[in-house]
């Protein structure tokens, strides 16, 4: 590793025991990674704290929560006293929602722990943002800004839709940028890695949010961590058509960065795409893929019956929360079912200023923010069978929570929670 004066002050302790712990971790990190040096970043989106449920009974040890961040964003056994944040960091989405935690069945220690964590991260300087659309909130970074961002879809979207550069990065390494500023110089970071390396020819329309979401869940199971690059879009997607795509990408196969020829900022054309190279391999996607990516969202279900619609994953924006309300103003919920939308706190202030977060409820639904079903663990008392428009969710819900759970439009999604039927196309 080259080193610069800087960095050699944090590593030897310089700067206290909380850099010099984030700086040898760093270190350790590059060198296992390859890289040489590192590259500056003041754009962190982590995840700190102790309300998820891996992390609850932790917090309580001796040491509280600076001893969750030495262990687990710094990954030292030793406790150190955590100091105020270098780089602008936010935090991303946490285990619960603190106005309806009690709806979500969580327990009230848990909540106690959650506010805990709160101060702690203002008290550090981390950002409450608690989303995992930083970009829908004002953390929008530039072509070419080097970041050093958690979470699968929101990395996807701020390389591919932005281009921005980040890798995914863990708890540890996050944490440790926070603290220095410093990430190491590999992987998205570096110009050359970020050709596309499969060509993807779209030979069917794709223009609502659905369909993008299952062209996402498809490539993104066939080219798994690689980068694609689609070909044959003929309507101009908006960021939510974005933002599912990506989560879904990335949701089936880890993808983190791709291109669409004189729509992205890094492919203005196929050529500057793949850098002048060759694709290493070319893809189809038509109507028997679209097909595929369908039957594998759905492929767990066996019942109609719907107790559970859950809206907002990744987090829904503005223009969805519109949408949705257009579907449900004068309509009630079926008695057997709940309806869940989530939201960034910062747009659910402004649905409350709209009449949106009303018509949702006077409907018999909840908005909610901060966390999601899959990633807090909270789910409605007693459901079997859920309704999702996001593919990430549909992936994610059978697996982490067990719960079958049915992927359509969010037209289908509403008619299944005034029904309490599921009777979409996917049936």
């Amino acid at each position: 590793m080259k080193l610069t004066d800087d960095e050699k002050a944090m590593l030897d302790g310089s700067e206290g025991p909380a850099r010099q712990k984030a700086m040898e971790f760093l270190v350790r990190y590059a060198e296992a990674l390859g890289a040489e040096r590192f590259v500056d970043t003041d754009n962190v989106c982590l995840t700190v704290g102790a309300s998820t449920p891996f992390l609850r009974d932790f917090a309580v040890k001796p040491g509280g929560l600076d001893a969750v961040f030495s262990e687990f964003n710094l990954d030292s056994s030793e406790v150190v006293e955590i100091p105020r944040v270098k780089a602008f960091t936010c935090q991303l989405i946490t285990g619960l929602d603190s106005d309806h935690w009690e709806t979500q069945g969580v327990a009230p220690e848990v909540y106690a722990l959650h506010r805990e964590n709160e101060a702690f991260c203002a008290r550090v300087g981390i950002n409450l943002m608690n989303t995992c659309t930083p970009y829908l909130v004002g953390n929008v970074p530039m072509k070419g800004e080097h970041c050093a961002w958690m979470e699968s879809s929101a990395v996807v979207y701020i390389n591919g839709a932005l281009g921005a550069c980040t890798n995914t990065e863990g708890r540890e390494s996050a944490g440790a940028a926070a603290l220095t500023g410093k990430i190491p110089f590999w992987g998205y970071h570096v110009p050359e890695n970020r050709f596309g390396t499969h060509l993807v020819k779209v030979e069917r329309e794709v223009d609502d949010i659905t369909e993008w979401g299952l062209l996402g869940y498809y490539i993104g199971e066939i080219v798994q961590e690689r980068i694609p690059v689609l070909d044959g879009i003929r309507h101009l997607p908006n960021l939510a058509k974005l933002k599912h795509f990506g989560a879904a990408a990335a949701s089936s196969g880890g993808v983190e960065m791709y291109h669409i020829p004189t729509l992205t900022p890094e492919a203005r054309s196929l050529e500057e795409a793949f850098g002048g190279k060759e694709p290493q391999a070319v893809l189809n996607y038509g109507q028997a893929e679209r097909r595929i990516a369908c039957d594998n969202l759905n492929a767990r279900n066996s019942s109609n019956n719907i107790d559970y619609v859950m809206l907002g994953c990744p987090h829904y924006s503005l223009d969805q929360l519109w949408q949705v309300c257009k579907l449900l103003e004068g309509r009630r919920i079926n008695a057997n079912t709940a309806l869940w939308i989530f939201t960034p706190r910062a747009l659910a202030a402004v649905a409350d200023r709209n009449g949106y977060t009303k018509i949702i409820a006077d409907a018999g639904g909840t908005l909610m923010s901060d966390t999601c079903s899959a990633i807090g663990q909270v789910l409605p008392r007693g459901v079997k069978v859920a309704a999702t428009d996001s593919a990430k969710q549909a992936h994610y819900l059978p697996s982490i929570m067990g719960v079958p759970t049915w992927f359509g439009t969010m037209k289908e999604c509403i008619d299944a929670a005034i029904t309490g039927r599921w009777s979409g196309a996917s049936a």
